[in-house]
């Protein structure tokens, strides 16, 4: 149960069309939009961020390798199991989904490399030594991509930290590829 209300349009009418584009887009009001609702900006800025990170150099498997590494660090099971079905959906392929759901190593040399760097952004909070940036770069990256891991790692913290607070339950719509802590614990991150 969520600690903050489930908004709809009729509730939150001051985040009408923000609910309305959420629900042509996902043919249904996600959990989490709806309790970003509560607070039309923070709906707005997510909303607005994560479409503008969608427009990033990074291929849909890349983008998801760097919002899912953040959802597993952070320990967000909403957004865990969210970005498994949404990585589904953008044909991310199924060991990709299930490396980054344990936290091991990717086969795929280049994109471990982002999957490292991505995971040294989140714990060292932006303080990436040089030679994280150099293996990036070494792996065939660019300091666009360094700059890129920071926006898909804002939306992230936007969406993790709701999550967090509000206990936002799965949907439905999700329930299949659940996630829980208990995995995270399980590996190394």
């Amino acid at each position: 149960m969520s600690r903050f209300p489930l908004h709809t349009a009729e509730t939150a009418p001051d985040a009408e069309s923000l609910i309305s584009d959420a629900q042509k887009a996902f043919g249904f009001l996600p959990n989490l939009l709806a309790v970003m609702a509560e607070a039309p900006a923070l709906l707005e800025g997510y909303m607005t961020l994560a479409a503008i990170f969608d427009k990033s150099d990074l291929s849909p498997t890349e983008r998801q390798i760097v919002l899912m590494v953040n959802n597993r660090l952070n320990g967000c099971t909403y957004c865990m199991a969210a970005h498994s079905g949404i990585a589904k959906a953008q044909g991310v392929p199924d060991e990709v989904i299930e490396t980054l759901r344990d936290g091991t190593e990717l086969s795929d040399t280049k994109l471990e490399a982002l999957r490292l760097f991505a995971v040294k952004i989140n714990e060292s909070r932006g303080w990436p030594e040089q030679s994280d940036i150099d293996a990036l770069l070494a792996a065939g990256y660019t300091s666009r991509t360094v700059l890129e891991v920071i926006l898909g790692t804002a939306v992230k913290v936007m969406s993790n930290y709701t999550n967090h607070i509000a206990s936002t339950p799965l949907d439905d719509a999700f329930a299949a590829v659940e996630w829980t802590t208990a995995e995270l614990a399980g590996s190394a991150g």
